[in-house]
């Protein structure tokens, strides 16, 4: 059985409609913020698709230290408050550091924990006493069996609102496998289970002084993933991913959005029956 986690209404989990977690990879300004938020709830309402708005105030493990990082926490939360405020939409962001914690858990409805802090013991329970939904990213190095007793320490505070996010795993140099059996094995754990079909075809490190990936395969695993059983979907997107400051290569261009997900409510129908 599959425990069900209501966030603003929307309920993910329990055999409920795959759930749409997507926004740019990292806040670029505040205007491209909102745009895309707009977008994107135009998209899924029109689908009916539940929704929830992704994007990073600060990203903290760049392949350089002149990558582009995000507005930083103060001015990032400021951006995505107003996203939710104005939009109606929950949130998602990452938290790196212990003093990001409280700020970051008074605006977001969901706490990611980024893959490389998986298997921080005291960060992974500070973040789960703050009682908001943690989203725990399943770090590149780990089997999917290993990510359970990541949960086991969220879930040691009285806090069960865990959802888990298959993100692939490292597969020799500068790439990254997305392995379909670990999604029913990681399900079989009890928690609401996410693929994330953007991170899956990143190629870490293959730009030399930052990351590359292969878009044209998000669609293909995405697709796949929904036929192997998810509660939820986790992309980013983007209206240019060229011209992005992080993460380009494998973000979804918006304009190939709505296609893909028509595709994937029909899976998850016929998987769900």
């Amino acid at each position: 059985m599959i425990r069900k986690i209501v966030i603003r209404g929307i309920q993910i989990g329990d055999n409920n409609p795959v759930v749409l977690i997507a926004g740019p990879c990292v806040i670029e300004s505040e205007s491209s913020t909102l745009e895309a938020a707009e977008r994107l709830k135009q998209i899924t309402t029109d689908l009916g698709v539940p929704f929830i708005f992704k994007s990073s105030y600060d990203k903290a493990n760049r392949s350089s230290i002149k990558s582009y990082r995000g507005p930083g926490l103060k001015e990032g939360l400021r951006i995505l408050s107003r996203v939710s405020r104005e939009l109606s939409l929950p949130l998602l962001s990452d938290v790196h550091r212990f003093e990001e914690i409280g700020p970051a858990s008074e605006v977001l409805d969901i706490l990611q924990i980024p893959a490389f802090l998986c298997r921080q013991t005291d960060f992974v329970t500070e973040v789960a006493k703050t009682g908001r939904v943690v989203n725990i990213k399943k770090g590149q190095f780990l089997a999917p069996w290993d990510i359970k007793t990541a949960a086991e320490k969220a879930a040691s505070t009285g806090n069960e609102r865990i959802i888990i996010t298959e993100r692939g795993v490292s597969f020799g140099y500068n790439n990254l496998v997305a392995d379909m059996r670990s999604l029913p094995i990681i399900r079989g754990f009890g928690y609401p289970v996410v693929f994330d079909a953007t991170h899956s075809v990143q190629l870490p490190g293959a730009g030399g002084t930052a990351s590359s990936g292969d878009r044209q395969f998000v669609p293909h695993l995405t697709r796949a993933a929904a036929a192997a059983g998810i509660d939820g979907l986790f992309m980013e997107v983007h209206a240019c991913p060229d011209k992005a400051l992080c993460d380009g290569p494998n973000m979804l261009n918006l304009d190939d959005l709505p296609v893909l997900l028509k595709q994937v409510q029909e899976i998850d129908r016929i998987v769900k029956q």
